[in-house]
């Protein structure tokens, strides 16, 4: 079992929980208590865990992102176009997905009859969305702008759905590292490269468990509302993000033809190699030396450009996680039959752009980062049961379109840099 790569293995959980819960669901009230009382709180675990490393993932990988810059030379030059370039393709990954997903509407597929045992199961949850909506609606126009800025980072570190402080904080203690000499600020460069690397392992550890927390989550969905209309609607969920993704690499592609003279045929069949690997590995970490090889040798990319704007794409570049925040996002909510405004939809942006900057390279921290932008946008965060189990084949999609949008940013920096 060891020797099986860890989608395969999350794959077969997948499997065998959806067919561990029709089983139990056949045994009627004893196989729902069953799974209630001795599978259901293995996924809660997984879940907790995935929630417990948001904010530790969050701090280290953003502080070392922005660390990694080295001076403020670099930051306000090369690094200023790569960064501005980075948040301008995150901002357009996150409108696209919110386009596909409002259009489509795989959560809509569901019947009331479904959607009336979701919201009973997560009744708690939904009381306290309300509540947090209540206060929200009675603020005034600029209290979102406040609550960016906290009072206080202990306390602000308390909670996930103080995320966007939690962002600022550690965009703010970056910069500053940069700032100060470089002397002063190794040991604390040092400090955070560390606690980034032992976040990464703990990531790893957590996600060995994945197999059993996927079947644990599987089994008590079917148990707990076993409609053929909630598979028909993960699928539908699975289409739209494909259908995101695909139109996303449209996009690098329209770049690189129009803005960067190049043929799409030479732009994908210098990356492709990357991009397998990037599938398998579903790390954009693991495949950085394959992309910066590629990116040098076979699209052209100015060694001392590939080596300083792909390791930071790497860690702030997530544009198909972005585009799977925000269909995920949308689409719990549409199962939960909660309808989004335009500002919250707005707030989906800006949350899941600069969340996306702080995700980690490394598989599945996509599904972590999605917590953030749930409790941000006063969505259930239990409906991360609702996707988790097709979350690692998505995955390996995205990671693709992930390494593809470095590849383009780096062909484009190159370009804008070597006319200065």
């Amino acid at each position: 079992m060891k020797k099986i790569p860890l989608h395969w293995k999350i794959i077969i959980g997948m499997i065998l929980g959806v067919l561990f819960g029709f089983i139990m669901s056949s045994f009627n009230e004893v196989g729902k208590q069953f799974i209630s009382d001795w599978i259901k709180p293995f996924g809660t675990i997984f879940i907790n865990a995935l929630k417990l490393i948001a904010i530790p993932l969050i701090l280290a990988s953003l502080i070392k992102g922005i660390s990694d810059l080295k001076d403020i030379s670099k930051l306000s030059k090369m690094g200023g176009v790569t960064i501005t370039t980075y948040i301008i393709t995150t901002v357009i990954a996150v409108s696209i997905g919110l386009a596909i997903v409002n259009v489509i509407k795989p959560g809509d597929s569901i019947s009331e009859e479904t959607r009336t045992e979701l919201l009973s199961a997560y009744e708690d949850d939904a009381d306290e969305k309300r509540e947090v909506a209540k206060v929200a609606k009675n603020s005034g126009p600029l209290q979102p702008i406040i609550d960016i800025v906290p009072s206080n980072i202990i306390n602000a570190a308390t909670d996930n759905k103080n995320m966007l402080q939690i962002i600022f904080f550690s965009i703010l203690f970056g910069i500053s590292m940069i700032l100060i000499p470089e002397k002063k600020s190794k040991p604390l460069k040092e400090f955070f490269d560390s606690l980034n690397e032992v976040i990464l392992k703990i990531i790893d550890i957590i996600m060995n468990f994945a197999p059993y927390g996927v079947f644990a989550l599987l089994a008590t969905l079917i148990v707990e509302a076993p409609k053929w209309d909630l598979l028909k609607s993960l699928l539908l969920y699975s289409i739209t993000l494909i259908i995101g993704l695909l139109l996303l690499i449209l996009v690098y592609i329209i770049i690189v033809r129009l803005l960067l003279n190049k043929s799409p045929n030479f732009f994908i069949k210098g990356i492709l190699p990357a991009q397998l690997v990037a599938f398998s590995t579903s790390s954009s970490a693991a495949t950085l030396p394959v992309t910066m090889d590629r990116v040098h040798n076979n699209l052209n990319v100015k060694k001392e450009v590939s080596s300083f704007v792909l390791p930071i794409g790497a860690t702030i570049n997530m544009d198909g996680t972005a585009v799977y925040q925000a269909i995920a996002a949308v689409f719990i909510a549409q199962t939960f039959g909660l309808d989004l405004s335009l500002t919250a939809q707005l707030g989906i942006i800006v949350t899941a752009t600069l969340a996306s900057i702080g995700a980690a390279a490394v598989p599945s921290a996509g599904i972590i980062v999605l917590v953030i932008v749930l409790a941000q946008a006063g969505i259930p965060e239990a409906g991360l049961a609702l996707i988790f189990a097709v979350d690692r084949p998505l995955d390996m999609c995205r990671t693709v379109v992930n390494i593809t949008g470095d590849a383009t940013v780096s062909m484009l920096v190159d370009k804008i840099v070597s006319k200065k």
